[in-house]
């Protein structure tokens, strides 16, 4: 139970706006919340940096959360990035050089104020927290820690854009929302009467990110820019790595740990893309504590102990029923003294016909031809907890439509913490696709819950940087590595390995079906197994804390639905994803916003080349004079050479349409 604290050891004041002078002249908006008497008593910074408009997006997790960190000592800064939010500018891309050269002037902007130590720390979630670790890289002489959440050392491997050399679908559903919310205007209680020359330059400025982005599809110069994976002897100060298992990056945790040069921690926790204090699934965590033991020990010199607990810690999943969505997780926290850990052991099996054991049974020979509608039951590419139905459900139909490849009933309970390997040698009769490794816990009355999974683009089998073709016919191994996991396997229950070709909605198809020769015994997984007794304790995390949210009326209720349509006659499978996250009323700062989205994906059995995704958002906004909707809207579609990428932006001031853009761009397929 989730704990609101409304008096802290120390008084909070709210400064805002406060806008950041940038050596160009632009101003950056920012709110800063720092103990009262700050100025007689000066406190340490830390900063927050992304897009998401502060005083109407990240409120409702703001509010929760710096006017806490600032009661116990520190002047906490959320900053919105030019072009965004209420700050001057324009916003052309993710992590540009621009958005780097300014979090440093801020830093050293921070540092120089008279309540300030001058010791700064950065902190972020998602996009916060890839920011804060490209911030580290260029060494700014004020920053001394930082706490990166949610995101990824490896902008190519596991953002929202590529996965193992695949496209997702989510790369044009995260291109729709940022052009809506991108369109949106600045306040005209902050900005005043400029807030519509603002808006109108922004607008002008309209494109669409995807075009940018289906222009790299290899990992090419693009995405290694901002990749701190390339250098991360450049990153001196510590670093605090959080994820959760339900969440697109917790890969980037364990990588981080184990690739870093300074003192860093990593903690990967039962949850998806939230906060540990807003963690859902739970238990959520009092977050804000553990990262006020982090700060006070690397921008206070204090010693809180934090660097004595152990340097990695997972959560253990329990054994649990598959649900579209759900409240909680059983488990339990585990301490790992390094990573990779001492504690972590390989256990390798080979895939024989249908089953899954230490020995190899040769002679056999495994034909793999998916349909175009397999992937259906496994969720979404990363959660987003709450009520949203977007976790894998049941995966007996993905089972029954795939390779299947079992263990003989557990005899004792195991444990898994790491990322499963499988090794696969196979030949293709076609010169492009890819493969999908699910592994599942299979219960003794056949359910069948996914635990991990991980997909490798054949044509990337020696690198994403220089694809290769398959040549029909050719026996090729590779190498598929499946995303971290923490999971306990009871005794009586089954492993099991499926690997299939296609993943739809979650991947896009390749041009043609197909078909894989596997021969029995020859291929292998090997799993990350952790022995029962290990040398650290995890940390014991209380409940949740948060400080008093913002004060709203609610004007409608938030609600999610995930629909899926099958047309026997017509061959055709759509999935409607709609989400409406309400309307809320803020009373603190007069302000009205709503959102929602529709994503609907839709293919023909038999034939990739059929699949098409039409993702649009509607947003509002309005304060002051502003009275403001967006309308986004991105559709990719392909055919056996190239993608087409269609987008629209519409904007609506009280209700009539003020401006309207579209675009459509052929790209064509890399290897894809």
């Amino acid at each position: 139970m989730t704990k609101v604290i409304e008096v802290f050891p120390r008084k909070v004041t709210c400064l805002d706006p406060v806008f950041i002078p940038m050596r160009d002249g632009t101003r950056l908006a920012a709110t800063i919340w720092l103990p009262a008497d700050a100025e007689t008593n000066k406190v340490p910074a830390i900063l927050e940096l992304i897009p998401y408009r502060r005083r109407d997006g990240t409120v409702f997790r703001d509010l929760k959360m710096h006017p806490y960190l600032a009661g116990h000592g520190f002047a906490c800064c959320r900053v919105d990035i030019r072009g965004s939010g209420d700050s001057e500018g324009l916003l052309t891309d993710e992590y540009t050089e621009q958005e780097l050269d300014d979090a440093c002037e801020i830093i050293a902007w921070l540092a120089a104020q008279p309540w300030s130590t001058g010791a700064v720390g950065m902190t972020g979630i998602s996009w916060g927290g890839f920011n804060a670790l490209q911030v580290a890289a260029r060494q700014p002489a004020a920053l001394k820690a930082i706490i990166a959440l949610c995101c990824s050392d490896d902008r190519y491997a596991d953002d929202v854009h590529y996965f193992g050399g695949c496209l997702l679908t989510e790369d044009a559903m995260w291109s729709s929302f940022i052009l809506g919310l991108g369109a949106l205007p600045p306040d005209p209680q902050i900005v005043g009467d400029r807030w519509r020359e603002m808006w109108l330059e922004r607008l002008q400025a309209t494109r669409c990110w995807s075009s940018e982005w289906m222009r790299h599809q290899r990992r090419d110069a693009y995405w290694k820019r901002g990749s701190v994976c390339e250098e991360f002897s450049a990153i001196k100060v510590p670093v605090y790595a959080i994820s959760g298992w339900d969440d697109t990056y917790s890969n980037a945790v364990p990588r981080l740990v184990e690739g870093l040069t300074v003192p860093s921690k990593g903690l990967v926790g039962p949850w998806t893309h939230a906060y540990p204090f807003l963690g859902e699934p739970g238990p959520a965590i009092n977050y804000l504590q553990e990262a006020i033991r982090w700060w006070r020990h690397w921008l206070e010199d204090v010693d809180t102990g934090i660097m004595d607990e152990p340097k990695y810690t997972a959560w253990i999943n329990d054994p649990h029923q598959p649900a579209p969505f759900y409240p909680d997780h059983p488990g339990q926290f585990v301490g790992e003294p390094s990573w990779p850990s001492p504690n972590v052991s390989e256990n390798r099996l080979y895939l024989n016909e249908a089953s899954l054991i230490e020995m190899a049974n040769t002679g056999g020979t495994m034909r793999l031809r998916s349909p175009v509608t397999a992937g259906r039951d496994c969720g979404r590419y990363g959660g987003y907890g709450g009520i949203v139905p977007d976790m894998a459900v049941d995966q007996r139909r993905e089972d029954g439509i795939g390779l299947c490849f079992d263990t003989k009933p557990l005899t004792e309970d195991i444990e898994l913490l790491g990322a499963p390997v499988v090794s696969l040698t196979l030949t293709s009769d076609a010169p492009q696709g890819f493969v999908v490794a699910r592994l599942c816990d299979v219960a003794p009355d056949g359910t069948s819950t996914l635990v991990t999974w991980g997909v490798l683009n054949l044509s990337h089998r020696n690198g994403h940087e220089n694809p290769e073709a398959l040549v029909p016919g050719e026996a090729v191994r590779v190498r598929l590595e499946l995303n971290h996991v923490g999971r306990r396997f009871p005794a009586g229950n089954r492993l099991r390995l499926v690997l299939s070709n296609q993943h739809w909605p979650i991947l896009w198809p390749s041009p043609t079906m197909p078909t894989f020769t596997i021969d029995s015994g020859v291929s292998t997984l090997s799993l990350p197994l952790r022995k029962g007794a290990a040398t650290s304790v995890a940390p014991a995390f209380a409940p949740a804390e948060i400080a008093t949210p913002v004060q709203m009326i609610e004007l409608s209720q938030e609600t999610h639905r995930r629909d899926i349509a099958i047309d026997v006659g017509a061959r055709k499978e759509s999935i409607t994803l709609l989400s409406d996250f309400g309307s809320q009323q803020l009373t603190d700062r007069a302000i009205i916003t709503s959102a929602r989205v529709v994503d609907r994906m839709e293919i023909t059995e038999g034939d990739p080349l059929s699949a098409r995704l039409d993702t649009g958002w509607v947003l509002s906004f309005t304060s002051g004079d502003a009275d403001v909707e967006t309308r986004s809207s991105v559709t990719l579609t392909c055919d056996a050479e190239r993608f087409h990428l269609a987008w629209r932006l519409q904007a609506y001031e009280r209700g009539v349409l003020t401006f309207e853009r579209e675009g459509g761009e052929w790209f064509d397929r890399d290897n894809l």
